[in-house]
């Protein structure tokens, strides 16, 4: 077995034998709940690539969902791991800190969006870090009401799980939620609710803020509004640049804060750091997570400092939140990628995916729509263009027949049927092409199959 993984290369079905007695032993021990999708155990991953334990060696279009936008088992990250991990481990930072979390959280303040004063502190996932933005905003503002989006996720604890949009599977029988969460349609130009068309809606999306204070919840009572700038797990939907601009507009109006979550669309994934500054946003918190630590499990909230100070010593934290280990491996991936050049490569993942797709809507009858922003893409399959009835068997087929070629790929969108690419920004040209390849005749064979039927 080569010490380097370097290109797709299977040798056994898929999943191999060695995977499938691993799947025996994981349903045994392990609920059903958490679910796979795709039952290949890992013995290794470098780069893009993954081998599992068969030997079969997989094109990652997946990331771990967008946890690595620096690649696997970066060298100089896996480094400072073992470093740190020499030196110690843990100790609580509210117990004895260590110098790991401040340099972290200095480097937050200085490069997120805002030419304002901030501070930062560290949770143990994105989920908790959203749970806590929302603590800081309700105890700088003095109100409990919080406004999220359709088709907008934000994690699987309580409330940020309320804060989701999506039911099922994220909500189904988890019931009751949390309260004073109120929900706003996002701006989904492809699946417009309000039957309008960009440009000529005049953003009607954002507009409707205000009708929501009228109908819904009194501004007054509203202490933030938390969007994703770009859906993730809704489907990787973009909204018109002026919408930003609207809803802060409208927030700042009624003195009500703006929480950017930025955990999946963080890190360059869009083509500059933060997606909020392609559209000079400042948010008055920002959440970020996922790519953050290059794999080790790190969330984060940065926002205004008197925002962030608001809240009483003591009621912020968490016994392993800014372990010294994750944030020795979010300094390193700091220091090793240069940002420039990681947006530089964003940008050069959409200008390809753009060219190769350019023709697949006219090609194959299932493609309702293709977008993306930097290397954030993502493709809507569709069993009518007029009615837009989503195909949600034929997303699933797709993905299955790249899984089968040796292409991890997955799924989005609320109705589940969007396939979203979330490669590492490291990929070379010829792996974004063959990644790009291979979705192509997963999607020429369903598409064929579809017309037949």
């Amino acid at each position: 077995m080569r010490d380097t993984i370097d290109a797709i290369h299977l040798t056994t079905a898929i999943p191999g034998p060695k995977s499938i007695e691993l799947q025996e032993r994981r349903s045994a021990a392990i609920p059903r709940a958490l679910a796979v999708v795709l039952p290949v155990f890992v013995r290794k991953a470098e780069g893009v690539n993954i081998e599992d334990v068969d030997g079969n060696q997989f094109l990652d279009f997946a990331g771990g969902i967008g946890c690595l936008n620096i690649g696997h088992s970066q060298p100089a990250v896996v480094e400072a791991i073992q470093k740190q991990a020499e030196q110690f481990v843990h100790t609580c930072f509210m117990v004895t800190p260590y110098e790991g979390y401040v340099r972290l959280a200095e480097l937050l303040n200085e490069l997120t969006p805002g030419s304002f004063p901030k501070k930062t502190f560290f949770l143990n996932s994105g989920a908790e870090a959203i749970e806590n933005a929302v603590k800081v905003a309700r105890a700088y503002t003095k109100r409990q009401a919080i406004i999220a989006f359709e088709d907008g996720f934000h994690g699987r604890t309580l409330l940020a799980m309320s804060l989701t949009s999506k039911t099922h599977p994220y909500k189904t029988g988890f019931g009751p939620f949390a309260p004073e969460i109120y929900r706003l349609p996002y701006a989904y130009c492809y699946r417009c609710p309000y039957n309008r068309t960009y440009p000529g809606c005049n953003i009607e999306c954002a507009s409707r803020l205000e009708e929501m204070f009228l109908k819904q919840i009194e501004a007054e009572a509203v202490a933030a509004v938390i969007f994703e700038p770009v859906l993730g797990e809704g489907g990787f939907v973009i909204p018109p640049p002026e919408w930003f601009s609207q809803i802060a507009a409208i927030c700042q109006k009624h003195g009500i804060l703006t929480i950017a979550d930025e955990i999946q669309t963080g890190f360059c994934r869009t083509g500059t750091l933060f997606t909020c500054e392609r559209y000079g946003f400042e948010p008055d918190i920002i959440v970020t997570a996922k790519s953050l630590a290059a794999g080790m499990p790190l969330g984060a909230v940065t926002g205004r400092a008197e925002i962030m100070d608001a809240s009483a010593p003591g009621t912020l934290g968490g016994t392993f939140g800014g372990n010294p280990v994750s944030c020795a491996a979010a300094l390193a991936a700091w220091e090793t990628f240069d940002i420039e050049d990681l947006s530089q490569r964003s940008e050069a993942f959409c200008r390809i995916f753009t060219e190769v797709t350019a023709n697949w809507k006219e090609k194959y009858t299932l493609i309702g729509d293709i977008r993306g922003l930097g290397a954030m893409c993502a493709i809507e399959l569709v069993t009518d263009p007029t009615t837009k009835a989503p195909a949600q068997k034929e997303t699933m087929a797709v993905i299955a027949a790249c899984h089968q070629m040796g292409l991890l790929i997955i799924s989005a969108g609320t109705l589940g049927n969007v396939i979203r690419l979330l490669s590492p920004l490291v990929a070379t040209e010829e792996q974004i092409r063959h990644g790009l390849e291979i979705l192509e005749q997963a999607l020429a064979d369903v598409n064929r199959s579809f017309t037949a039927a």
